[in-house]
This record gives C-alpha cells, sequence and structure tokens, in this order.
C-alpha cells in the first residue's frame, strides 16, 4: 500500500513553493532594423534582486521562493477556512517553510532514475484521480487557482514531491525489516483495529442543486429543472435499465460516477439522509428520490456486509507496511539531518538561523 506518510513534514512546502522560470529573449546588437527599438521594461528583479536564504552543493534558495512559498501557504491556508498567520507567528512559520524548501531541493539531487519514473508514475495517475473528482479540466483549474496556483505550477509540485517520497522510501522506509512475528504479534495484540463494522455497497445518482463552482444554491427554476430530471431518471432505472450507465452518463458526483455511482460505507460516512435510506434497503432495491443538502439522490443497493473482523491473512501485507512506515516516521527528521549536512547546506540570514 503506497503512503504519503513519511512526507507529511513536507506538505506544507510541496504545496506551497512556486517556481517560475522565463526564457529571455536578448536582442542581437549585430542586427539593424528601421524600426525604433521596443522601450526596455525594467523588472522588479532588477531593481530588487532576491537574496540568496540558503545554500548548499549545487542549489541556493532565495527570498523570492520564500515570499511565494508563504504567499501560497496563507493562500491555501484561507482556501481551508483558516485563519491568517499572525504576525508574532510569520518568523517561525517562514523558517519552517525554508527549511521544507532546502530538503526538497537536498532530496531533488538524490533521485536516481528509477526514482524519477517511479515519481513521474505515481503523480500521473493521481493527478488524473484529481482530474476526474473535479469534474472537468475547469473544476480542477479552479480548485488549483483557489490555492493561489496554476496548473503548470501545481504539476510541477506534485511531481517533485512524488519523487522526493521515492527517494525517501528507497532511502529510509525500504531498509526497515519488519519480521512476520511483528506483524502477527501487532495483529494479535490490537484486535479493535481489525474489527470493520457493518457497511453497504450502495450506487447512487446525482442531480446537484448546488453550483460546483461557487458551493451556492441553484436558483428555484432550475432546482426544478433537476427534480423533474431526477424523477426522469428514477423511473428509468425502475424500468430496468442499467443504473451503473444511467450514473455515468447522469450523476454529478465526480467522486462516483466513473465507478457506475459506487460507494462503500459504514454509519456516520454519509449525509443522515442518504445513510438512512440505504441502509434501510434490500439488495437490489431502488429508493425514492432521497433528498440531502448536495441535492437530489437516486440510490441502489448493491451489498449489504455485516460487522465483522478481518482475517489476518487479508490484512498481514498492509499492515507489514504500515509498521515499517511507522518505523520510518520515527527515522526520518534524523535521516533529513543527516542529508542536509552531506549536502553542505548553509543558512546565510541570521533571522532564519
Amino acid at each position: 500500500m503506497k503512503t504519503f506518510a513519511p512526507l507529511l513534514l513536507l506538505a506544507a512546502a510541496l504545496l506551497a513553493t512556486q517556481m517560475f522560470a522565463a526564457d529571455q529573449k536578448t536582442p542581437n546588437p549585430d542586427v539593424v532594423t528601421a524600426s525604433p527599438l521596443p522601450k526596455a521594461t525594467v523588472k522588479t528583479d532588477d531593481l530588487f534582486p532576491p537574496t540568496v536564504l540558503a545554500k548548499g552543493k549545487g542549489f541556493e534558495v532565495n527570498s523570492k521562493q520564500l515570499d511565494e512559498a508563504f504567499l501560497n501557504f496563507r493562500t491555501a491556508a484561507a482556501s481551508r477556512g483558516q485563519p491568517p498567520v499572525p504576525d508574532d507567528k510569520r518568523l517561525e512559520t517562514e523558517k519552517k517553510l525554508l527549511d521544507r524548501l532546502i530538503v526538497v531541493q537536498v532530496l531533488s539531487r538524490k533521485a536516481s532514475a528509477t526514482d524519477k519514473a517511479k515519481g513521474q508514475a505515481t503523480a500521473d495517475k493521481m493527478l488524473a484521480d484529481f482530474r476526474k473528482q473535479a469534474g472537468s479540466e475547469e473544476g480542477f483549474k479552479r480548485q488549483i487557482a483557489a490555492l493561489g496556483m496554476t496548473p503548470e505550477g501545481f504539476t510541477a509540485q506534485f511531481i517533485e514531491r512524488a519523487i522526493v517520497e521515492e527517494v525517501v522510501n528507497r532511502e529510509v522506509r525500504d531498509t526497515i525489516p519488519v519480521t512476520p512475528e511483528q506483524v502477527r504479534k501487532f495483529y494479535d495484540e490490537n484486535p479493535k483495529r481489525f474489527e470493520q463494522p457493518e457497511n453497504v455497497r450502495a450506487a447512487h445518482i446525482l442531480l446537484a442543486t448546488r453550483d460546483p463552482a461557487t458551493n451556492m444554491e441553484l436558483p428555484p427554476d432550475k432546482q426544478k429543472a433537476q427534480r423533474d430530471l431526477a424523477e426522469a431518471l428514477l423511473k428509468r432505472a425502475r424500468a430496468g435499465e442499467d443504473f451503473g450507465k444511467l450514473a455515468k452518463e447522469f450523476s454529478q458526483d465526480p467522486g462516483s460516477k466513473e465507478r457506475g455511482g459506487e460507494y462503500v460505507f459504514a454509519r456516520g460516512q454519509m449525509a443522515l439522509e442518504f445513510e438512512t435510506a440505504a441502509f434501510g434497503m434490500r439488495p437490489n432495491q431502488i429508493s425514492d428520490l432521497v433528498v440531502t443538502k448536495y441535492g437530489f439522490h437516486i440510490i441502489k443497493l448493491l451489498e449489504r456486509n455485516s460487522a465483522k473482523t478481518l482475517e489476518f491473512d487479508k490484512v498481514k501485507d498492509r499492515l507489514r507496511e504500515n509498521l515499517q512506515q511507522e518505523e520510518a516516521d520515527k527515522q526520518l527528521p534524523t535521516y533529513l539531518e543527516k542529508v542536509k549536512k552531506e549536502a553542505g547546506v548553509e543558512i546565510l540570514a541570521e533571522k532564519y538561523k
């Protein structure tokens, strides 16, 4: 089971750092032209060149990069409804962001060709999933814009994050031995962790009553049109049409439509109205219209699963990886300090030391 747990310490930088590069065209002094030369544009960086804050073997981190990281960090926090960083905490936050910028630079330079190929493949798959969940390319771009980033910048950073993770996995996680006896001992001593509550597998078709871009309720006439369509689809589903195909064609839930509307969930994981309807149905039964704050749902119950304890043979591989990951998390800070020392990292700005 792939996990990003080792990089929790890096997440802020990897989602907040943004690098920009621009190709500059230099006029050829040997070319004579009758047209007047364009007026030179003075760039901010020319007037106020970035200050190098830290350096190591083959890289530097400057004030512009840190400013961009802080801005994107603040924007991402605001998009999640979190309060802004107070003035008395800004320096502490900047120190952490600078450290993460340094770590990314150091680990990126340790990446092998295999690390890069694995990271690229992982990033491509997860970015494709993000786009699918967003419902459209425009929806994906809106979500990225809410983080204060461009799709290109977000994609580049996501790939970088995945590559850095491969380096950490190779150099830390994959070196940690976990014996079958350790796995069995953990399973036997923690029975509650392997209890699986009653759950259902259900498919649904959603006709949304909120604008996906603004999350505002649709006007009454559009809500009525959605209800009318939902009622028409309910008739088609009850007449025997393939429910999964109807979900793929008409459902407005980007998280499930490509799976034919399917979810597997226990109690307490869905909107109460949705949960109550699903758990009150028989397998293959199709619900009446169910109304939640998200819109109109048509639900088909596919399977009901009783509470049970997961068998050891079914969880042992995942459990071994989790135990390995937990130990890697403990070792990560020491490892990062070691690789920074090997890279000759120096903090040049006094206030960040």
